[in-house]
């Protein structure tokens, strides 16, 4: 069962217009980003995906033939190739500020989940977190009712991937905004394994008390994960 919603206000497909944030894989994009475009394009009107990164020309030249993007931002700059929140957000907001969108979206991985809530709190918005369906410009599923301007990060599993071919969005440079000073690209230290990751897994194996301890546990749960291709 659903409960009511109560719905601020209401965009037409006309006055709607969303920014996606691109999540890469190096030089390419990482297959949640597909799903959120799906989630994006159903918000009706225009999507534009914002690409960041040291040398992003290649992800922004793959995302622009996607069908369903508009256009294409692009923010060359080093201190944007790790992801960090810290100088990711101010871009977010400077382009939602410039280009007036009214929806800004990213899927709900940790790359998300790291930028978007300081993108919110930037905005001075409630962020719409995880969301499985789209009802409305301003009705989500988890249900929950927004602030003017949506900052939501998409449950992967929850939307089909978009198409991935036969567009030709059109390509321009993002705009400049603030890099903070005190934020520093260090190092990283990443256990990668072969097994899907959880948030984008469509097969999860689970097990709990019935398999008595952590022996029983990795014996069973892990090779059936990996006889399934599940997380």
């Amino acid at each position: 069962l659903r409960p009511g919603f109560f719905v601020r206000g209401y965009a037409s497909a006309q006055d709607i217009s969303t920014l996606l944030l691109v999540e890469r894989n190096g030089n390419s994009i990482a297959s949640s980003t597909f799903n959120s475009l799906t989630a994006a394009t159903k918000l009706g009107g225009e999507v534009t995906a914002l690409v960041a990164g040291e040398e992003p020309d290649n992800v922004a030249s793959e995302i622009s033939k996607i069908t369903g993007i508009s256009k294409v931002l692009v923010a060359k700059h080093k201190l944007y190739e790790h992801g960090l929140a810290e100088v990711y957000a101010p871009l977010l907001v400077t382009s939602q500020k410039k280009f007036n969108f009214t929806h800004l979206v990213a899927p709900h991985s940790a790359f998300g989940k790291n930028i978007m809530p300081r993108v919110a709190a930037l905005l001075d918005v409630a962020q719409i977190s995880d969301i499985i369906d789209i009802e409305s410009s301003d009705v989500f599923i988890r249900p929950i009712y927004a602030d003017p301007t949506k900052v939501i990060t998409v449950r992967g599993t929850a939307f089909p991937p978009s198409n991935v071919a036969g567009n030709n969005a059109a390509i321009e440079v993002a705009p400049d905004a603030e890099k903070p000073s005190m934020t520093e690209w260090i190092s990283e230290d990443l256990q990668k394994g072969d097994r899907p990751e959880l948030g984008n897994a469509t097969r999860v194996v689970s097990g709990g008390r019935a398999l008595k301890n952590r022996e029983n546990f990795d014996k069973l749960i892990y090779g059936l994960a990996d006889a399934l291709g599940a997380a």
